[in-house]
């Protein structure tokens, strides 16, 4: 007769009790998260751009295209600078969209038409979901064209999880926890998160939609909970993005030499008063005196017909300029 094998089921069970436990745990999320959307009405976000139906469903909001108006935007009343931000998203398969971050709305600004950072949702077969595009100023900054990983991470028809991070001037991106973009870029500091819904035109079907779900931020003790980026990050100071380069835009200065300038009385860059540091070009104080130090500089090449666009910034009481169409004293 064989004897019974018995065991003592008290440890046992205590033991798979603290295992279940000890996962549970692990995967608690004690980031200090504040909720963007209180699942039941849309108070705190306000309609720009077009005229797309937004409404709250099911505890989700809802973005419905509409035929013949521009693009939808529903944005944040509250303006954000440095955030940590993650949301849900269910989109259709025909529709184009995207998350606004540190985006504006100016009367000045192209009367008033909604421009920023805008984080990308591609359900089509290019996959650039979680990219960085420029709504409405420089087109495309951090395609994922060298990105393969993030394209295959979209799941079309389904849900699909962003991360985004805005601190200083790096934004991050994720797409179900895959790396998607790293951009280091100055341009916007602050402005409002948005919901875009995009435009629609000729044989394009009016009413698909797009839902979004669990929207929630952080902005306070960001360096506790920002993520280490597995990605190589694009730097776009002093550089043209795609679209600027296929419209003909061309660099006047490289942000590292004085190639391309001079003084505007000599044949070479100033030896004084001028300082290249960090991809900006600075003049030094002179005491309020009109072109003293190393002078005006000028371009070495001349130009007829053109637009040109800078970034500049000035002290609190200083005189500059920007002169156009000039005969300097030395071509005299």
């Amino acid at each position: 007769m064989t004897p019974k094998k018995s065991f003592n089921a008290i440890p046992f069970l205590l033991l798979m009790t603290a295992m279940f436990i000890g996962c549970s745990e692990a995967e608690k999320d004690n980031t200090p998260w504040v909720s963007l959307f209180d699942g039941e009405t849309l108070n705190g976000w306000t309609i720009k751009g077009g005229d797309a139906k937004y409404e709250v469903k099911d505890g989700m909001i809802a973005g419905t295209t509409v035929r013949d108006t521009p693009n939808s935007f529903l944005t944040t009343d509250k303006i954000y600078d440095d955030f940590i931000l993650e949301l849900e998203y269910k989109v259709d398969s025909s529709m184009n969209s995207g998350i606004q971050i540190r985006s504006n709305s100016f009367p000045y600004y192209r009367e008033g038409r909604v421009h920023g950072y805008q984080i990308e949702i591609d359900p089509s077969e290019r996959a650039w979901s979680a990219g960085i595009y420029d709504e409405a100023r420089r087109g495309w900054l951090n395609p994922l064209t060298d990105n393969a990983a993030a394209q295959k991470a979209f799941k079309q028809n389904d849900w699909n999880h962003y991360r985004i991070e805005a601190i200083g001037d790096t934004l991050k991106t994720w797409i179900n926890d895959v790396p998607a973009s790293y951009l280091i870029d100055d341009k916007t500091a602050s402005g409002f998160i948005g919901l875009q819904v995009h435009s629609i035109h000729g044989e394009q079907k009016e009413g698909t939609f797009i839902t979004w779900k669990n929207i929630k931020i952080i902005t306070d003790s960001l360096s506790k909970y920002t993520k280490k980026m597995a990605l190589t990050p694009i730097v776009t100071k002093n550089k043209l993005s795609i679209d600027e380069e296929k419209s003909g835009w061309k660099l006047l200065w490289d942000g590292e030499t004085t190639d391309g300038w001079r003084g505007a009385r000599l044949d070479e860059f100033p030896e004084q008063g001028w300082v290249i540091e960090n991809g900006e070009l600075t003049v030094l104080a002179t005491n309020g005196e009109e072109s003293a130090a190393g002078g005006d500089i000028v371009t070495t090449e001349l130009y007829g017909d053109f637009e040109l666009k800078v970034d500049f910034k000035i002290t609190e009481g200083a005189n500059s300029g920007i002169k156009y169409y000039l005969i300097s004293a030395r071509d005299n």
